[in-house]
């Protein structure tokens, strides 16, 4: 079950709670669902009952409890725990990462875009981003290179959401472009269309000396408001470095995709019963990550969601492939399947970051 199926799994239990008369409610449009939180447990929790309390007239807890029911015995739900004030903490069946990584290989680098073919609901995205209808979401930065870079990849995130996309600056530099492969659309004061105003804490130093990369990413990294660190730290090949370990989590993924080829087995979805929980919640957060940094104009949080893919997917690659003189089994191919799912979460972030994912490191 995938986050945007549960999404639709928990309006169903409303639906049939309502339908039972044991709540009076208006079954909402979207449940959010997400990784627990502090004091939860399980794969996905919900605050849905918190958001029906009141129109129910009832506590939080208690429209929990009416709900659980109807959720428990849903297939591929396996426990359902409440927390806190009335969060439903849900632990899904072993087959759910097998459904999650079919869907990430099936939609490719696209996994998470709103224009992809069945992609996936992001359920709890507070706000979609403006003009999925045709409209243009119109942005304007000043003559500054953070700006102008964080403008570019607030662009390259919009369109992935479905929005049709306008970036004008108060100037603009032709080397920017050949440096860090950035574009804008028009140059000039702003225009009279009341555009979106991208206005980040400048860096302290000039990046290009680091590279299109890693520049990129000391731009982008930290949120708007934080003070960009521009330094070599960006360039160190070791653990230290968020992008080294983003791009090596990557590059490591299609290495395990070689060696696995060179022992005559490819990836299959399939049930890992081991299956870091971590690393499950991360890639199917992706496409809640992507919808939120487009409806807050925040790449940074892309950044920091591949930092976590990446933390969560490092210690469970060195596990994928047989070992000594094991055989290739269904086992080694549904791990592979989830390597080479989070090597495509990664590849698919860093594109849309305007960074470079390379197969080797």
């Amino acid at each position: 079950m995938t986050p945007a199926e549960l999404s639709s799994t928990v309006l169903h239990a409303v639906r049939r709670a309502v339908d039972a008369g044991e709540l009076d409610v208006t079954v909402p449009a979207r449940a959010v669902v997400a990784p627990p939180g502090p004091g939860g447990c399980g794969d996905y929790a919900t605050n849905i009952a918190l958001q029906l309390a009141r129109p129910a007239g009832q506590p939080p807890y208690r429209v929990a409890e009416v709900l659980r029911p109807y959720l428990v015995g849903i297939d591929g739900v396996a426990d359902v725990v409440l927390t806190g004030p009335g969060f439903l903490n849900i632990s899904l069946g072993g087959a759910a990462p097998a459904a999650l990584v079919e869907e990430i290989l099936s939609a490719g680098t696209r996994y998470g875009h709103a224009d992809a073919p069945d992609a996936p609901d992001a359920p709890d995205a507070p706000d979609a981003p403006d003009a999925p209808d045709g409209s243009v979401v119109r942005l304007h930065c000043p003559h500054d290179l953070r700006a102008v870079v964080v403008a570019d990849a607030v662009a390259r995130v919009l369109r992935c959401q479905g929005a049709l996309v306008r970036v004008t600056a108060e100037g603009f530099d032709r080397e920017w472009t050949a440096a860090l492969d950035v574009r804008v659309d028009g140059v000039g004061p702003a225009p009279v269309s009341l555009p979106v105003t991208v206005r980040p804490v400048p860096a302290p130093a000039d990046p290009l000396p680091l590279g299109r990369d890693a520049a990129r990413w000391a731009l982008l990294h930290p949120a708007a408001h934080d003070r960009p660190r521009i330094g070599d730290e960006h360039l160190a090949q070791r653990e230290g470095n968020p992008l080294f370990r983003v791009r090596y989590a990557h590059a490591r993924s299609r290495a395990l995709t070689r060696n696995a080829a060179d022992l005559g087995f490819t990836a299959e979805p399939g049930p890992v019963p081991d299956a870091p929980q971590e690393l499950l919640a991360a890639l199917g957060d992706h496409p809640r990550v992507l919808a939120a940094a487009a409806a807050h104009r925040a790449p940074d949080r892309i950044a920091r969601h591949l930092v976590a893919v990446a933390d969560a997917a490092l210690p469970f690659l060195p596990t994928v492939l047989p070992r000594g003189g094991e055989k290739p089994s269904a086992a080694h191919r549904a791990r592979l399947a989830l390597a080479e799912a989070a090597g495509t979460v990664l590849a698919g972030g860093l594109t849309l970051l305007g960074i470079d994912a390379p197969d080797h490191l």
